[in-house]
């Protein structure tokens, strides 16, 4: 069991799944540096054709604190997921905080022009300690 967690959703037969990781060689916690990748897999579970248009991330420090990320695609590409396809990526976020978290939405567009939102599902931003026990 590797221990980590996946986080998914599914919305309008596009699901989304999250996989965060502590980026710990990226990370100067002394100066409040705190550096996450994240593995990201969108699936066209429906019928129809689904261009990513339009990422939104909402990203929350320990301290409650947020900073809104908006644009086109994702690193720097506007996938097209026809039924049955797949796209993946990885990304990062840094922190000024030992932990937080991240949700969002990715605007998908269909052949007819059609727009809708799909959700990212809310994921935890933690750094991975082996020294945690339970007194």
């Amino acid at each position: 069991m590797t221990g980590k967690k996946i986080y998914k959703s599914i919305t309008n037969d596009i699901g989304v799944s999250v996989e965060p990781f502590f980026l710990d060689q990226e990370s100067e916690p002394e100066d409040s540096h705190f550096v996450w990748g994240y593995q990201v897999q969108i699936e066209n579970h429906g019928k129809k054709t689904v261009q990513l248009e339009r990422r939104h991330w909402i990203i929350t420090d320990g301290n409650g604190k947020t900073h809104e990320v908006e644009g086109e695609g994702v690193v720097g590409e506007q996938p097209v997921l026809n039924p049955g396809e797949a796209f993946e990526y990885t990304s990062g976020a840094p922190l000024t905080t030992e932990s937080g978290f991240m949700a969002g939405s990715y605007k998908m567009k269909l052949n007819d022009g059609t727009s809708f939102d799909v959700e990212i599902p809310t994921f935890s931003l933690d750094i991975p300690s082996d020294d945690r026990s339970v007194h």
